[in-house]
This record gives structure tokens, sequence and C-alpha cells, in this order.
């Protein structure tokens, strides 16, 4: 068995998409087992993805002490590899002092984290100018598999969650909105007239609203359309959630990058990032699309806009 540590403590789409390389390569190889070190508040969701074995929780306020003692369990392991997908300081030191047979980085790692590396995985050929998740991906050339996705991204316990208070009329799959996003400047301020209008086109149909961090909807819907799960959606609900959806409308977000990786067709919302190195993957997808906010200002971007690149989108399955 080829023993596995992967250092990805944050944030919540870069997870996802580490998720997705450890996915890769287990379905290129059978012989790994896969540790992963992250955060405590991003640990249920990697502890229920099928391709993780074990998971190692980083404090991040414990201090040294907590940091200390996160060490002294990691390294009762010997690892094969140590993979630190994250090229932080902060990561570099964790690789450092784990044990193993080799310790790969990345190619663009900062804040001097590169002189913890063995060696480096070169960037895919469009150099910084690929998309995040291709950038990871290198990370399997180490094993002799290809940087492509392969498999499939699942979760634990999934389908026992019961999520059918979403469904509207008849069984329809609802919408589901993730209406804010870690830093201000990529929170479009549309959300609500946009329930409106969607609510207004389709009465049979469900939209949720969701994420970690409460958004208030003034109760402007109607109870049997809407529900408003914002502040109370927890990771290990998450992707069964996203699963459930028709669709998933969301700000440049983890939940986007989520909804990509499990095929949901999936709308990006995008201000000042640049969807073609952040975008849901793979931007071409059949699934996936993007709007972008004029000169990249998110307050530049009506309404309207957004309402009419969905319903184009959501024409193409009609």
């Amino acid at each position: 068995m080829t023993e596995i540590l992967i250092i990805k403590p944050s944030s919540l789409g870069d997870i996802v998409h580490g998720l997705q390389v450890a996915t890769s390569m287990k379905a290129q190889r059978d012989d790994l087992r896969i540790s992963w070190v992250v955060r405590e508040i991003f640990a249920p969701i990697v502890r229920a993805c099928q391709a993780v074995d074990h998971v190692y929780v980083f404090e991040r306020n414990a201090g040294a002490k907590g940091f200390l003692r996160l060490m002294k369990e990691i390294r009762k392991t010997n690892f094969d590899y140590v993979f630190d997908l994250q090229g932080l300081l902060r990561t570099g030191l964790m690789t450092s002092r784990a044990r193993a047979k080799k310790k790969i980085g990345r190619s663009d790692a900062r804040e001097w984290s590169g002189m913890f590396y063995d060696e480096k995985v070169p960037l895919p050929p469009d150099g910084k100018r690929s998309h995040a998740l291709d950038i990871l991906l290198q990370f399997c050339t180490v094993l002799g598999a290809k940087p492509e996705l392969r498999g499939t991204l699942k979760f634990r316990e999934v389908d026992s969650l019961q999520l059918r208070f979403a469904d509207g009329r008849g069984g329809r799959r609802p919408i589901v909105m993730f209406p804010d996003s870690r830093r201000a400047e990529k929170c479009w301020g549309g959300f609500k007239q946009l329930t409106e209008l969607l609510l207004r086109d389709d009465k049979a149909r469900k939209i949720v609203w969701a994420g970690s961090n409460y958004v208030h909807d003034r109760g402007a819907f109607p109870p049997a359309q809407f529900f408003n799960l914002t502040g109370n959606t927890s990771l290990v609900s998450l992707p069964a959630l996203i699963k459930r959806a028709d669709w998933v409308i969301s700000n440049d977000s983890g939940p986007m990058h989520l909804a990509a990786a499990l095929g949901v067709k999936t709308l990006g919302i995008f201000g000042p990032t640049d969807p073609r190195l952040f975008g849901p993957y793979p931007l071409r997808g059949p699934t996936n699309f993007v709007i972008q906010a004029p000169v990249g200002d998110l307050k530049l971007l009506p309404v309207k806009d957004v309402y009419s690149r969905f319903q184009r989108a959501r024409a193409r399955f009609k």
C-alpha cells in the first residue's frame, strides 16, 4: 500500500479541487491510502469524501501548541509521498515535519515554502494562466497517473439524507442558490430580484438559498416556493443538497465548484476573478455556464443580464 499525505487545509473551493485530484489518483491506482490535513471548519466534507481514508485536523487558532500536537500525530506514520497542494509557508512547514520518502510541492509555491520540497510538479502547458484544478492535477504525474479527471467524486451517506422538502410540485427538483461568498467583492447583490423573477416564471418549482452565512430574505417569498437555509447549511449535507438540485446559481465560491464537480448544471456569477482560471470546471463543459460583470465589478451587473443568461442556458436542456 502506498501512503499519501495531502496537505490542503483551506479554502472550500480549493479543497473540492483537491478532492477531485485524490479521486483521480485512486481511479488510476488501486494501491493508494490517502490521508489529508484540513482545517477544522472544512474537516466534515473531507471526512465524507470516499477518496480520503484518514483526516488530520488542523486547528488554526490553537497556536504553536496545536501545531506541534498535530505534527506529533502526523509523524506517527511514514508516508511514501507528501503532496503540499497549498504552497504557503504554513503548509511548507507541515511538509518539512512529516516523515516521507518524497515531499512534493507546487511550482508556483509562495512564502518560501518551496525550500521544504524534494521536487516540484511542473505547471500545465499554459503555465500560471491555467485553471486552478489543472495546476493541482499535475500531482497525479508523480504517481505515474495522467493529469486529468478520472473517476466520480463521491461522498459517504449522501443518499441517506432526506431532502424531499426541497422538491416542488410533481417532484420538480429545486434551483439552489448560494448568495454569499468568502470575499465581499465576489458577492453579487441581485439574488433577491433574481429569485422573484424565477418564482414568477415557474410556480411549481422551489428555490432554496443555502450557505454557511445567513442572508436575510426579508420574508419576501411564498413559503410554499422558497426555503432559506443560509446559516444552516452543514458541510455534511452540502453534497446531498447540491445533488438534489436541478440548477445551482452561485457566486464564485466553494459550493459552485462542488456543483460542477458533481455534474449539476451550474451558473457561476463572476466579478473580479477570472472564470477562465477559477470558473466551474471544465469551463466549456456541457453543464457549466458563467457570466462576468463589466470591468469585474459586480455592482455593474444587472439582474436582467443574469436572468437572461440563465434562461439561455436552461433552454439548452429543454
